[in-house]
Formats: C-alpha cells, structure tokens, sequence
C-alpha cells in the first residue's frame, strides 16, 4: 500500500501508517521532508512494522508518476490499498485569493488524489480486492470557518470523487470511501484552537463536547481496509463528534 500526504497533515499521517501497519499491511509510504520521513521510519521499523518510504511531492506530476512506479516495483504490480492524505489550506477572505492560491489548493487537494488513483488503478485492480480511503474533512460537507473557501470546495470534490470512483471502478473490485474529520488535535491544530472563541463555537455545536484524537480517525481508516468493510463502498464518514449531524444541540 501507499500513504500520500502533506505537511499539515504529519501527524494523522503517523496515526495512519501506525494503525495500518499493526493490523499486519506492508506500509510504502512517503515525505517531501526526508529528515522526517526517515525518523518516522527508524521508529516504526524499531517496533517491528514492515514500511518503506521515498520522497515525493505529491504537488508535482512527476514525482507522481515516479511514486507509483516505485510502489509497482516494490508490490509486484499489485496493491490493495491506496490511501490519499493529502491536504493544505490558505486561509483569507474569498476576495482575496489570487488565481495562483486556487491552483495550488485544486492541484495539492484534488489533482494529486484524482491523478494517483488513476496511475495506480492496474495495480488495485490486479489485486482482485483493494480499497481507495480519501482524507477529506468535514469541511467538505458543511461551511466551518470564514477564510476556508477553495479549501473546503476541494474536500467536497474529494467526496464526490469517492461517490463516482466507487460506481465506476466496483466491476474491477475496487472499494473507494473517504474518511471527512472534524476537529482532531495535533500539533498543528493546538496552535489553532489557542484561540478561545474557536474552540467555544466548535464545543458548543459538537454532542459529543470534545475534539477528536488522532487514533480515532486512523482507525476508521484501518476498518475500511479490512474484508469487515467489503460491503461498504462510495461513503463519506464523518469523525466530527456528531458536529454535522447537530442541527440544534442544548446541553
């Protein structure tokens, strides 16, 4: 299998291989940032996991291209499955983004996932039984910050791309899901949620009355893998809290 990711994303990248690579699956996975990627790997190697890595911008076509070439090589043409966990955002007012911002956010968001799916078909289909888990976030599926525009109309492409790919690719025995997170506390998110009216508003709208962790979400990905969700295909689970199923929530 292969792990796509980008930087705002390392941590629940970590919880993805980890979680992967305990339930038994020969993990390739990849970094534009070779120091992390090889710490990453001393650790998960140390504790017994079968991962290997390379580096790779998933913004590049190139660099795409090269990755699923190498994982083909490494897989003997087969892989069962592919997990796109790319994602980055800019945050300003709509009016604000220039036409460099909207190409970047498609490209990194959508392109790459769109495109690695594509190059990597032959190999799920020759494995008679993979499954494609796409990151996208509940921003996809709901309006959550003022400033997050193109970045939420990128995860909202993602979970129609699930829908599609699922119907179009179910004769090859492809399984396509999407994994849409709320909240999940991270390093990077910490620094976010430093900010009290956020963290108030989030709470307050979320049943559940708490941001999720990490391992919540890498676990949902991990059952969708596993022949208990052969009958689950074209979905987009929220791992929000209830947050956007909340249509008034009185605590």
């Amino acid at each position: 299998m292969v792990f796509t990711r980008d930087d705002c994303s390392r941590h629940r990248w970590n919880q993805r291989n980890r979680e992967l690579a305990q339930l038994g699956a020969t993990v390739h996975t990849c970094s534009r940032n070779e120091s992390e990627l090889n710490q990453s790997l001393r650790q998960w190697i140390t504790k017994g996991y079968i991962v290997t890595g390379s580096l790779c911008d998933v913004a590049s076509r190139a660099d795409r291209q090269d990755l699923i070439t190498r994982v083909s090589s490494q897989f003997n043409g087969k892989l069962n499955i592919l997990v796109n966990n790319v994602g980055t955002s800019i945050q300003k007012p709509v009016l604000d983004y220039t036409e460099e911002d909207f190409s970047f956010l498609v490209n990194t968001n959508l392109q790459s996932a769109f495109h690695l799916s594509q190059l990597a078909h032959p190999l799920l289909k020759a494995s008679e039984a993979a499954s494609i888990i796409f990151i996208s976030s509940i921003g996809g599926v709901v309006s959550i910050n003022i400033g997050s525009v193109v970045y939420s109309a990128t995860k909202g492409a993602i979970n129609q791309l699930t829908k599609n790919l699922a119907c179009e690719w179910a004769k090859d025995n492809i399984r396509t899901n999407c994994v849409a997170p709320g909240i999940i506390r991270t390093p990077t998110v910490d620094e976010y949620l430093k900010e009290e009216k956020i963290v108030n508003a989030y709470i307050r709208r979320t049943p559940l009355g708490r941001f999720g962790e990490g391992k919540e979400v890498s676990s949902l990905v991990g059952f969708l893998c596993l022949p208990a969700a052969s009958y689950i295909t074209g979905q987009t689970i929220c791992v929000d809290g209830g947050f956007t199923v909340n249509g008034l929530y009185i605590s």
